[in-house]
């Protein structure tokens, strides 16, 4: 905590010093997704997002299909070996199981894992000759990007928390510590507000009822926009876009969001 609050005081006074020297948009590719958005891109139960723009290119997540993976990354022109970091952000399969495909094809990355992941995971990421960290508490990936730390009782995740000039982009893959919790813990961490909050929010099991009430608490948090995927579900994303009109992002395989002068 005190580690990431001197880094981030140390970005403040380069940005009020030079606040459009490194300008760059924050560009975030959805490659794998079971819910569709360009029809010439396979759709599959899981998830896994590109994120360019930073001094290092992450991808987050590798869904459940490997094979699914490296053709949707073919045919959105993505190349495997020009990504730097992989963070899981939690042990299933449809969000690890991608893994062992794409190392296969770029070993030469580091990838962050919580720490509770199971040790024959790790050791198969080591013997890919990959550099593994486990991630207990949060911490930063990069400049201007951080692990949220391990989070929740039952199911361990971690999420991407990523400084724009617009506030906070929040990536999770199924939000199973509940996601007003995440973006609580994104907040605390970085002491500014919540911009974007994409990916799985893990409510496809809600009713109408109970969605509405998660709704609440995120609009709460003043998150600007929204992007739910994966296991959203279909009531969630229907209220979403209810309750956030232009502000709620359709996402789906092949869908790009860029912020405009992330900084």
């Amino acid at each position: 905590m005190v580690a990431i609050s001197v880094i981030k005081i140390v970005v403040l006074m380069g940005i009020l010093l030079a606040p459009h020297a490194h300008a760059t948009d924050l560009k975030l590719t959805i490659i794998y997704d079971n819910n569709p958005y360009k029809d010439h891109l396979e759709t599959r139960w899981g998830f896994s997002c590109l994120v360019e723009g930073l001094e290092k290119t992450i991808l987050f997540d590798v869904g459940g299909e490997g094979a699914i993976l490296l053709s949707n990354m073919e045919k959105l022109k993505i190349d495997p070996g020009l990504i730097d970091i992989l963070v899981l952000s939690h042990v299933h399969y449809d969000h690890i199981g991608g893994l062992a495909d794409f190392l296969g094809r770029n070993s030469d990355v580091t990838v962050y894992v919580p720490k509770s992941f199971p040790a024959n995971v790790k050791r198969k990421i080591h013997e890919t000759g990959a550099g593994l960290v486990e991630v207990g508490k949060a911490l930063q990936i990069c400049n201007r990007a951080y692990s949220t730390g391990e989070l929740g009782e039952w199911i361990k995740e971690q999420s991407l928390i990523i400084e724009t000039s617009k506030g906070l982009a929040i990536i999770t893959g199924c939000a199973h510590p509940g996601i007003v919790q995440i973006i609580q813990k994104a907040k605390t961490l970085l002491r500014s507000p919540p911009y974007l909050i994409l990916g799985g929010f893990h409510l496809c099991w809600m009713n109408g009822h109970q969605v509405n009430g998660i709704i609440r608490g995120i609009q709460r948090e003043a998150v600007k926009k929204v992007a739910p995927c994966h296991c959203s579900g279909d009531i969630a994303r229907e209220q979403f876009k209810k309750e956030y009109g232009k502000d709620f992002i359709l996402v789906g395989v092949g869908k790009i969001i860029t912020i405009i002068d992330a900084f």
